[in-house]
């Protein structure tokens, strides 16, 4: 699938234009490495978003499909897996981070949900933005702001929840799962590219959007607003470090990998650590 190319022309994947596979720099934006070391063809077969949206969208049914076969009989209301699952498979909030010591669930509870509904419109959410901020960003960076996003809301939330509890509306998470916060920070990203190119029907979009995703969360119970709140703030100061206006370079990439990376041995280190406490 990643074959590499080693001769011949590729398209640069920064500006588009044609150059050698093997240049060191285009000639027309100046990336390095524009071909990605002959792996730019295949890689763009990929799409914008370098596969990323099938990545989350699949990751994230496969844990919620799993969440709710190790729930057994202890599933909830609108097929809501229970709260010891979801401890296992990652959960943040304010009793895995600071009872158990579990900080490193801030990047893997954006991969887990409470409920099919929850999932459904997370997931129709991510198809909708993540390609859009890919397009405005590159891949790369899109990658890397809904990482960062992530882990800035599900932060705000643990914190809230440990020193705010049981205020509501502004009591943060004991527990917290759930996509919102990285889409958040995919409309905090697209906010500041309005803001930073002049083109403000992107801007308008994404606050049009954040406003009325914020409402929804003060209307009805049981919504994470810290986590929406931190995910906006976390996607539109790591959209401000990335400037929509520079290329995207190769380091973008390779961080995005890097995320990618830590997000999939935090999943897998919440299983295992998690996994004697549930069995005491």
């Amino acid at each position: 699938m990643l074959k590499r190319q080693t001769e011949g022309s590729v398209i640069c994947t920064s500006c588009g234009v044609l150059v050698g596979v093997n240049d060191d720099t285009c000639y027309n934006c100046g990336r390095r490495n524009p071909g990605l070391w002959g792996y730019g063809p295949a890689l763009r077969r990929l799409g914008h978003d370098l596969g990323f949206v099938p990545v989350v969208m699949g990751g994230t049914i496969t844990l919620y499909a799993l969440s709710l076969l190790l729930s057994g009989t202890n599933i909830q209301g609108f097929l809501s897996p229970s709260t010891e699952i979801l401890f296992l498979l990652g959960a943040s909030g304010a009793v895995p981070v600071f009872t158990f010591d579990r900080w490193w669930t801030v990047l893997t509870a954006g991969w887990l949900h409470a409920g099919v509904l929850h999932i459904f419109f997370n997931v129709m959410w991510i198809r909708q933005l993540a390609p859009a901020v890919a397009d405005l960003y590159g891949a790369g960076r899109m990658i890397i702001i809904y990482t960062a996003s992530g882990v800035a809301g599900f932060t705000a939330s643990s914190v809230a929840g440990l020193y705010l509890a049981g205020i509501p509306l502004i009591g943060g998470a004991l527990f917290s799962v759930g996509a919102s916060a990285p889409i958040f920070g995919l409309l905090g990203a697209l906010v500041h590219y309005g803001r930073r190119t002049g083109h403000s029907h992107a801007g308008q979009a994404g606050l049009q959007y954040a406003l009325f995703l914020g409402l929804f969360g003060l209307i009805f119970p049981g919504v994470d607003n810290w986590a929406h709140a931190g995910g906006f703030a976390g996607g539109y100061l790591a959209s401000l470090v990335l400037d929509p206006l520079k290329k995207e370079r190769i380091d973008h990439l390779a961080l995005a990998l890097g995320c990618l990376v830590l997000t999939l041995v935090a999943l897998i280190a919440s299983f295992v650590t998690a996994l004697p406490v549930l069995m005491q």
